[in-house]
């Protein structure tokens, strides 16, 4: 709802990427303010209610550390950064699995470990993690993948227990295919009607880091669309 973050400070990662521009987009309707930490050159201009810091790479762990002690009193939390590679196992390399491990599940740790310590200071708030359909409904040639993003969804059960009494509420979404410009090339065959939208992912993910869930931690949600 409007104005329901107003005032209250938010890390969105990914926030450049297809799901992170609606996510960052629904969280600036709802008054947060958005600190977005990405990989290449902060742009020259940014929205209002945004705070880009550039050349962050999320799986230094050096670099994490230091970006969320620059922060603000941090409310939420939200982790869309991540990688996908699609390989039968065979030709799946140990370089490979290191890759999808260190995209997804490295960065999302990083992420979470820090958002834990400044949300201590700030007195409570949420996480919330992206892993994926294939952790409970398993896809083939997706082996690394699936490996990488079963690990995010471990991270989020243990860490929510681990923090639950302390007002931190840390949860995950389970995305399928998700309508994108990029997934829609990939696969023009598809039934794109049946894949989930940007912005209604964003809005479950809104709710997951808002004020207004008191009682929802340790959730894999999915939210699939209707195929």
């Amino acid at each position: 709802m409007p104005g329901e973050l107003a005032g209250r400070h938010v890390v969105i990662t990914g926030g450049d990427g297809a799901l992170g521009q609606s996510v960052v987009a629904t969280f600036l309707a709802a008054g947060a303010e958005c600190h977005l930490p990405v990989f290449g050159d902060a742009p020259t201009h940014a929205v209002a209610g945004t705070h880009v810091t550039g050349k962050i790479d999320l799986t230094n762990q050096d670099t994490v550390v230091d970006y969320y002690a620059g922060l603000p009193p941090l409310f939420a939390s939200v982790h869309l950064a991540g990688g996908f590679k699609a390989k039968p196992i065979a030709e799946t390399s140990r370089a490979d699995l290191e890759q999808q491990l260190a995209l997804n599940l490295l960065t999302a740790f990083l992420c979470c470990r820090e958002a834990v310590k400044a949300m201590r200071q700030s007195g409570g708030g949420r996480i919330v993690n992206v892993a994926a359909r294939v952790v409970e409904q398993p896809a083939p040639e997706l082996v690394a993948y699936t490996i990488a993003k079963a690990g995010v969804a471990a991270l989020t059960r243990a860490l929510a227990v681990e923090v639950r009494g302390e007002g931190i509420l840390v949860n995950a979404v389970l995305p399928s295919i998700i309508d994108t410009p990029a997934n829609r090339a990939a696969m023009p065959n598809a039934k794109v009607e049946r894949w989930p939208k940007p912005e209604q992912l964003a809005r479950a993910i809104l709710w997951l880091a808002s004020p207004g869930n008191q009682l929802t931690w340790g959730a894999l949600v999915p939210v699939y669309g209707n195929g």
